[in-house]
């Protein structure tokens, strides 16, 4: 399962790449604004430092202009994956982008229909977010359970991009779910390495290694 950073922070993202964990990373109008300065630039450095598929966000909401804007976005970089919101405009603009050959990510998806629809139209990713799901009491990974069964029965290439994660657990039952991609805050990410039996573990084995270290003194 590929494991990405959702962040527009570019240090946070630079402090994870040279773990090897990092396949990408998703951002949106939000994080980059919260980043500060020019995001396009903020995008393109993104991008030359994981070297892996980065999803930016449109923020037009009529057909022509997420086209026109997805075009933009995707001349930054490589690397860029236009990210466009469900909706019949989004999954039009994602049709049309993805005949030119530009990759989309289809955001806010909360449904197997919604996920299907953008499959159809040649999405290269899928987001349906599990957190905001669980938030009113839906199931969040029963939604990627739907997707991942659909998609195998009829071999869609779009890949299940698991976002809105709130912690580890999701990343288990994700992976255990088969989905392609989980999208995670650095938060997140960095309580993966976390296990209290690991510190006690480490503890152990270094109070020992001194204490051997002191007898042959």
């Amino acid at each position: 399962m590929k494991l990405f950073v959702d962040s527009g922070n570019v240090a946070d993202i630079a402090g994870l790449v040279p773990l090897g964990i990092i396949d990408g990373v998703t951002t949106n109008p939000s994080l980059l604004a919260k980043a500060g300065g020019d995001s396009r630039a903020i995008l393109k450095e993104i991008c030359q430092t994981v070297q892996g598929p980065v999803s930016a966000e449109v923020v037009a909401t009529d057909v022509n202009g997420m086209i026109q804007e997805g075009r933009e976005l995707a001349g930054i970089d490589e690397h860029i994956v236009v990210k466009v919101p469900f909706g019949k405009p989004g999954v039009q603009a994602c049709g049309k982008l993805a005949d030119e050959g530009i990759r989309v990510n289809v955001t806010l998806v909360f449904s197997s229909t919604q996920a299907l629809l953008a499959a159809k139209v040649g999405a290269t990713f899928v987001s349906p977010f599990v957190g905001r799901l669980d938030d009113v009491a839906t199931s969040g990974m029963e939604l990627i359970s739907q997707i991942v069964d659909i998609y195998d029965n009829y071999e869609f290439s779009t890949e299940v991009l698991v976002a809105s994660i709130r912690g580890p657990l999701h990343i288990v039952e994700a992976g255990r779910l088969g989905a392609d991609v989980c999208t995670c805050p650095p938060a997140v990410i960095e309580a993966l390495f976390r296990h209290p039996l690991t510190d006690i573990g480490l503890a152990k084995f270094l109070a020992d290694w001194e204490k051997a270290q002191g007898a042959k003194g």
